[in-house]
């Protein structure tokens, strides 16, 4: 695709760039997180959220850990206007919370936002105005001195309005489409600002640098970054936060990159929901810190319901490969990976404490999910390594390893020929049917053992072809007293080649399960047996056995 020139760079890159920020290895600190799902989210759904669903996902955000959250903007509808009223006047705000509304640099509109804010505890006013190069040339037809002077107007009308308004107040500065302002401007207008609210230790002020449009790759929005917190008027008392979205997908990597080259805040939403491509995704970013062993301050045990709830009240949809969130992120349906991932886990109960597993860059539980059902999934595509772990981690089934791959072979059989994933209880039956308690041609109605000179002899009952018969066996042990007893009575020849056992909890009743390998008729056949007597377990896994094999 050629572009012939329309598409020349439309971002500008600081005067001096130090790149600090490349030496460091991760984000080594949580920042200061708000949520704007109340706001900027919630313009961008296609039905904005009603008054009971913003108050639903509000008390969400405030159990999930977030101290600081937007709520909207209460001076463009009555929506948003009684929804502050409504948090404020019925004392649903935490004390240790700040709510956070946004504002024009425009008299009227500040006016009706403090009407709004009238009795908060805690409040930050967002006072935002575009300064791009774009903005000022085709939309507002400003120059650079008429675009600061609306931003100092505002700063002063909202420090006046502050003033005569019941409540506790601190203030934020965006300049909006930072991305696309010359630095030098960026920081003469934030600046300026600065200037009229005079930030001090008690009453520090956040200056907002938002990726409005994503234009760059994310090192340049880190050396801007940089260039800002390095010549912030009052840095010290002033908070820089960072406030992404996703254009060219790389909000994240924006957002990483920015804390690294100095800021203290994020603004984003849950699962990225926002304008266009939408916002950062904060549940992101807290578990990429969270992988590093960085507390995120945020509570995320629990990810299943949060996106319960998202989805109920948003009417969106997290994607099934959204990380961390999606449904599928951490499912593996090759063999390879579930094989790896079943290895990990057993590696693992040594006593390993360090999470290494390859494939799960952390530990689902952590955040809520399981891995029956949740990690290893099946289908045609999985492997005897997966289907072994989900059978032991769901049912406490341990197949020996040479059973597993066929037990694999035949679940992977009905997934290819049904063409659908298959459930664990979908993977229980199929096991089950095709392998336990076998009992047609074939069953064993009971067996009596005398034992005599070292010998043991067995008088077997069984059931053939609907034909009823009694068959004396003889061998060193009870298992294979029945072995020969049955040979007599099918006229054939069989040897075992493998037997294991193992306890089978069953509610409150313990089962033992049997696993046994024969080889009938030239072929090699397994069959298992399940039975409160460890004896007649083993019987009935060898009749499994000699069923399938003949």
């Amino acid at each position: 695709m050629e572009t012939n020139g329309k598409y020349l760079r439309s971002y500008f890159t600081p005067p001096v760039a130090e790149h600090r920020w490349v030496r460091k290895e991760y984000v080594d600190k949580a920042p200061i997180w708000c949520s704007v799902d109340l706001r900027d989210g919630n313009q961008a759904l296609v039905v904005p959220m009603n008054l009971g669903e913003k108050l639903e996902f509000f008390k969400m955000l405030v159990r999930l850990g977030f101290k600081e959250i937007e709520i909207g903007f209460p001076a463009s509808n009555e929506t948003e206007y009684e929804f502050c009223r409504r948090l404020i006047e019925d004392g649903l705000i935490p004390d240790d919370v700040k709510i956070q509304v946004l504002t024009q640099s425009r008299e009227h509109i500040i006016g009706k936002t403090f009407e709004a804010l009238a009795g908060a505890k805690n409040a930050i006013v967002h006072l935002y105005n575009s300064t791009s190069e774009a903005q000022r040339e085709q939309v507002f037809h400003k120059t650079k001195e008429e675009i600061t002077e609306m931003a100092v107007s505002g700063a002063k009308l909202v420090k006046e309005f502050a003033a005569k308004t019941d409540g506790n107040f601190s203030f934020e500065y965006s300049p909006e489409s930072f991305t696309g302002t010359e630095p030098e401007f960026a920081l003469e207008i934030c600046n300026a600002v600065l200037k009229v609210w005079e930030p001090v230790p008690e009453r520090k002020v956040i200056i907002n640098l938002p990726v409005t449009v994503e234009l760059s790759l994310p090192h340049i929005y880190a050396d801007q970054v940089e260039y800002m917190c390095a010549n912030l008027y009052r840095r010290e008392n002033v908070i820089v936060s960072l406030h992404p979205h996703n254009d060219r997908g790389c909000a994240v990597a924006d957002t990483e990159f920015g804390l690294l080259a100095g800021a203290d805040r994020v603004e984003g939403t849950l699962f990225g929901n926002g304008e266009r491509t939408g916002n950062v995704d904060i549940v992101t970013l807290a578990l990429n810190m969270y992988s590093h062993g960085v507390d995120p301050k945020l509570d995320f045990r629990d990810i299943p319901s949060i996106v319960k709830t998202y989805e109920k009240v948003t009417c969106m949809h997290v994607y099934e490969r959204q990380p961390y969130s999606g449904a599928l992120v951490f499912a593996a349906f090759s063999g390879s990976h579930q094989d790896a991932i079943a290895k990990g886990m057993k590696y693992r109960e040594n006593g390993n404490i360090r999470w290494n597993v390859p494939y799960l860059p952390i530990d689902p539980k952590d955040i809520g999910r399981e891995f029956d059902g949740d990690i290893i999934r099946i289908n045609s595509q999985s492997g005897k390594g997966g289907i072994g772990f989900l059978l032991e981690k769901k049912y406490g089934i341990c197949l020996p390893p040479k059973l597993r791959e066929i037990v694999g072979y035949a679940v992977k059989a009905v997934s290819d020929k049904q063409h659908r994933e298959l459930t664990p209880e979908d993977v229980y039956s199929i096991f089950n049917g095709s392998f336990v308690n076998i009992f047609s041609p074939l069953k064993v109605l009971e067996a009596h053992y005398v034992q005599k000179d070292g010998e043991i002899t067995a008088a077997v009952t069984t059931l053939m072809h609907g034909e009823k018969a009694v068959t004396e066996g003889h061998g060193n042990g009870r298992l294979d007293s029945v072995s020969d007893a049955l040979m007599k009575l099918i006229g054939a020849e069989f040897s075992i080649l493998d037997y294991s056992e193992q306890a089978l909890e069953q509610g409150s009743k313990s089962k033992a399960m049997s696993y046994l390998e024969i080889s009938i008729n030239g072929n090699i056949s397994w069959g298992v047996g399940v039975h409160s007597d460890i004896v007649m377990s083993s019987v009935y896994a060898l009749v499994s056995a000699v069923n399938r094999g003949m």
